[in-house]
């Protein structure tokens, strides 16, 4: 199942393949659909009992483009603006302020079915912030947009962190989810693990991992004298070079230890360094065992 804590002023990922269920949970997060099980609170509201309350200090951004094509993007912000319950006055100031800061004043007379993907996902963005929401809710937001428009939006989603706004977003990039404060890695519907990118890596693995090259002979022996290797996940041998991959609590400090131990029982340590795995390194590691 899935238990979610997310703190005010955060970025919060919810990460994992397609189908995972990241999309569904949104969705019950947002009271599109109903949880069976359970219940939803955004800043202490409950979703399914106050809805609309919700909706005033949510924004949602959904993976697909869902705004009218037909309208332009100026008409696109003041229905939404207007739907958000914006006044006149207020609706027309944002409005402005929406189309300076998202680059889209040369766009507002346009058709938003005649804009390119990424103006589209910033017009998409820009309609999500309209009524200045204390949530951000954006599901994919740089799915299928090039590398630019990727590190504009990362940009601006660190910029409404700085301002106190709370981001909630899935994704399927592994190496984007590292921009996350804390994130969810989720697997067929269930969540698998939950905390900062490290934290998630070091509770994959039980630890950290360091890779040591050495020559001579006898090197397991030596190990067995190492309270701080935990495991030996690789123990090869490259000519007269040997390779060894453990797994440590703490690779800054062990490492040390594991060098000196060796070169007392006369190895040559040729490197020693930390080995950092990536978040796919941890995912696969936590679905597959």
């Amino acid at each position: 199942g899935v238990d979610l804590l997310v703190r005010r002023g955060e970025i919060f990922g919810l990460l994992g393949p397609n189908g995972a269920g990241k999309t569904t949970t949104i969705r019950m997060i947002l009271g599109l659909i109903r949880p069976t099980k359970g219940s939803v609170k955004i800043f202490g509201i409950p979703v399914e009992d106050r809805r609309e309350e919700v909706l005033k200090v949510t924004g949602y951004m959904p993976q697909r483009f869902s705004l009218y094509e037909d309208l332009t993007v100026e008409e696109n912000l003041l229905l939404y603006g207007r739907l958000y319950g914006l006044g006149r006055r207020e609706v027309k100031r944002r409005v402005r302020e929406m189309l300076e800061e998202f680059m889209l004043e040369e766009f507002k007379y346009r058709l938003a079915g005649k804009l390119s993907g990424g103006t589209k996902q910033r017009l998409a963005l820009a309609v999500a912030l309209i009524h200045n929401p204390r949530l951000l809710v954006v599901d994919e937001p740089t799915a299928g947009v090039d590398p630019p428009i990727r590190r504009y939006f990362w940009d601006y989603f660190r910029r409404l962190r700085k301002e106190g706004i709370t981001i909630l977003l899935t994704t399927h990039y592994m190496d984007e989810a590292e921009h996350c404060d804390r994130l969810a890695l989720m697997n067929r519907g269930k969540i698998v693990a939950e905390g900062s990118p490290v934290e998630i890596k070091r509770f994959a693995f039980k630890g950290e991992i360091v890779e040591v090259i050495v020559n001579g002979e006898g090197v397991s022996e030596a190990l067995n004298e190492l309270s701080e290797v935990k495991e030996v996940l690789e123990d090869s041998k490259d000519g007269a070079f040997i390779r060894l991959r453990l797994l440590v609590e703490d690779a800054s400090q062990d490492l040390l230890r594991i060098t000196k131990v060796l070169e007392r029982r006369g190895f040559k340590v040729y490197r020693a360094s930390q080995v950092f795995v990536s978040l796919e390194d941890a995912f696969i590691k936590l679905t597959t065992g």
